[in-house]
């Protein structure tokens, strides 16, 4: 069978590509996938135990069979840098709206679109890009992400908590490719009939972004560069 495998983060630079075409026996899984590339990369196979694999943009089981066309993505954990393609991507749904875009993020205009009239209160998060990380000088950030499963992962995060919290709406955006110290790389907004629940609801939508959304960044420093590491969510299918 031949399948299309996709690398990202740091485990594009361990195998010294971001993608590539191989073939694999009938009646082979995800796990066979997994052990192939450990084989051919100590580095991935000391990372092993903490990658995510997803097949067709949807996060797997190392026990679901593969098929002829599948995309397999290998993925280190979320650290949330540049993905080729569209601009950008967006799901909008039940007035709440979701994007993954190349572009600069104007947090006004994304909140904007939340308003009906009817909230009292308007919570936006708004991360941006510090000029230093541990004493050093930070030059900017390179974002790469799976977009398709970034985008899609976003939107069940905002449907989770519109479960959860007494919201009105909630939109997620975040930014892919090189972005400059002081630039916007992430904005969550809520709003809500009252403070409380938005404030709550924005705070657990970053954070549940940051261990479930696949982004990944890289921080180039004055003096080198590194993958900044991370951690998947405790619900997210590990490689184990």
């Amino acid at each position: 069978m031949r399948v299309r495998v996709l690398f990202f983060g740091v485990l594009k630079d361990l195998a010294g590509r971001s993608s590539e075409d191989a073939e694999f026996a009938e009646g082979a899984d995800l796990r066979t996938v997994l052990d192939h590339y450990a084989a051919l990369s100590p580095g991935v196979g000391k990372m092993a135990g903490s990658i995510v694999v997803a097949r067709n943009q949807a996060f797997a089981e190392l026990a679901t069979k593969l098929a002829e066309g599948d995309e397999i993505a290998l993925l280190p954990p979320v650290s949330g840098g540049s993905e080729d393609g569209a601009d950008g991507l967006e799901i909008e749904e039940s007035g709440n709206y979701f994007a993954i875009t190349h572009r600069s993020i104007d947090t006004r205009r994304i909140a904007g679109r939340l308003l009906r009239g009817g909230e009292g209160a308007v919570v936006t998060f708004e991360g941006t890009v510090r000029n230093h990380t541990g004493g050093r000088r930070t030059l900017y950030l390179d974002y790469e992400g799976y977009a398709p499963l970034a985008l899609r992962t976003m939107a069940e995060i905002g449907r989770e908590l519109a479960a959860s919290f007494a919201l009105e709406r909630i939109a997620m955006a975040h930014r892919l490719g090189r972005l400059l110290v002081g630039e916007t790389s992430v904005v969550v907004a809520v709003t809500a009939a009252h403070r409380r629940p938005a404030f709550e609801a924005a705070l657990e939508g970053i954070d549940r972004l940051k261990k479930r959304v696949p982004i990944w960044k890289k921080e180039h420093f004055a003096d080198g560069e590194v993958w900044v590491e991370g951690a998947w969510d405790p619900d997210v299918p590990l490689a184990r």
